[in-house]
């Protein structure tokens, strides 16, 4: 993320001095600039793992998602900043990767493998479809509604039974 605005930056300090997670949701209508936004009901927690200013002056973070939450209550700072309660949703237990699905993880391993920024702050699962479900619907190139439609799924082999057609998981040639 790359952080300019007095609401944000005091949103950060707060997460970096109490250790803290910020939510992260998708807008349906609206901008997060104006008085009136409508967002998803679903969205994920963030926790600020590395950060540091970029050459134009922003405040660049890299963040990595935690859990899933749905919101309960909004509510609207006077800065803009939009606040919400939220009831965290139930995270899939270890979910083993289903025979069908294993030609994903040779991809999804070099994938990893070239994104040293975010690779060296993730632990590797690769036989829980429930972690290898995500990364990949983190990682394409999908339309917001898509991987917001993924995100609020509970059910990790319904999310790969999704994903798995989208991917050409032959061996690149040499």
């Amino acid at each position: 993320l790359r952080i300019f605005e007095a609401r944000y930056l005091d949103m950060v300090g707060r997460c970096m001095r109490g250790d803290t997670v910020f939510g992260v949701v998708l807008i349906r209508e609206g901008a997060e600039t104006s008085s009136t936004v409508a967002t998803e009901a679903v969205g994920t927690s963030a926790r600020i793992i590395d950060f540091q200013a970029l050459p134009d002056g922003l405040l660049g973070l890299l963040c990595r998602g935690e859990r899933r939450f749905v919101i309960t209550q909004r509510s609207r700072q006077d800065d803009g900043l939009n606040r919400a309660t939220v009831e965290w949703l139930q995270e899939a237990p270890h979910t083993p990767l289903e025979a069908q699905f294993q030609p994903l993880i040779p991809l999804l391993r070099r994938v990893m493998a070239r994104i040293e920024s975010i690779g060296r702050f993730l632990e590797p699962r690769y036989d829980d479809a429930s972690w290898v479900g995500h990364r990949l619907a983190e990682l394409l190139p999908l339309e917001p509604p898509a991987r917001q439609r993924l995100l609020e799924m509970d059910d990790p082999d319904a999310r790969l039974r999704l994903l798995a057609p989208l991917i050409e998981t032959r061996a690149p040639p040499d």
